[in-house]
């Protein structure tokens, strides 16, 4: 019976990873090869992508390496690059509760990609819900491991333009954002997440726009918590 539950569990995980594991292998790739251009082995990238797991950090932390020891500065530039994650771990609070044992990988794993799927994704009901996020987070993972490996053992001898590949992360956000928008019954959230965006873009710019508007977000939610759950109540 168990077998059966991780097996459908995986199936319905899966498909919801295929287009993370396209961007996740070329990316990766890329980050392998940059580190290989950098003069470290492959066994680098595969180490730092398998235990930091934070794809913008990675490619700083090539450099770095290269550079000074200086560990304040590194943690407080680890601290700016990955701030989000605190905003994505407080919208993941309900969702993984109760998942036992899995709880310390699932916050481990927390990436873009993985916090996109398993927030929003709709879990069939005959699956085990903690290990489909389970199952989401592994795959991301191997993925990004498996891309960063190859790129660090063939970077040598594999020369092909990735620009604009980038982009494909971002397409995906894209649609993940229309699916939920169509689930959606009152669009408020929404809204304000673009409204708030908006706003950050402008006045702080495309380099620095992030934290300021995930902050303005979380505000903005936890003020009008009670008026949105009445919504949804009044919607049932």
């Amino acid at each position: 019976m168990k077998n059966n539950i991780r097996r459908r569990t995986f199936a319905a995980a899966f498909p919801y990873t295929v287009p993370i594991m396209a961007g996740f292998l070329f990316l990766g790739m890329t980050y392998g090869m940059n580190m290989k251009a950098n003069g470290f082995s492959f066994i680098y990238p595969m180490l730092m992508s398998l235990t930091i797991f934070a794809g913008s950090m990675e490619f700083v932390a090539g450099n770095l390496l290269l550079g000074s020891f200086e560990p304040v500065s590194v943690f407080l530039l680890t601290l700016v690059i990955n701030a989000r994650h605190l905003f994505y771990g407080i919208s993941m609070l309900d969702k993984y509760r109760d998942t036992g044992a899995k709880k310390p990988y699932l916050i481990f794993g927390l990436c873009d990609e993985s916090f996109s799927i398993n927030y929003s994704a709709k879990i069939p009901p005959d699956t085990d819900r903690g290990l489909f996020m389970f199952y989401v987070t592994l795959l991301n993972h191997l993925y990004w491991v498996t891309g960063a490996t190859l790129g660090g053992i063939f970077g040598s001898f594999i020369t092909f333009n990735t620009e604009g590949l980038d982009f494909a992360m971002t397409a995906l956000f894209v649609v993940i954002f229309l699916e939920q928008w169509l689930k959606e019954k009152n669009h408020i959230s929404s809204i304000l997440g673009i409204g708030a965006t908006a706003i950050c873009l402008i006045i702080f710019g495309k380099d620095n726009f992030i934290i300021p508007s995930l902050v303005l977000i979380l505000t903005a939610l936890l003020l009008m918590r009670q008026n949105l759950l009445n919504k949804e109540e009044n919607s049932k």
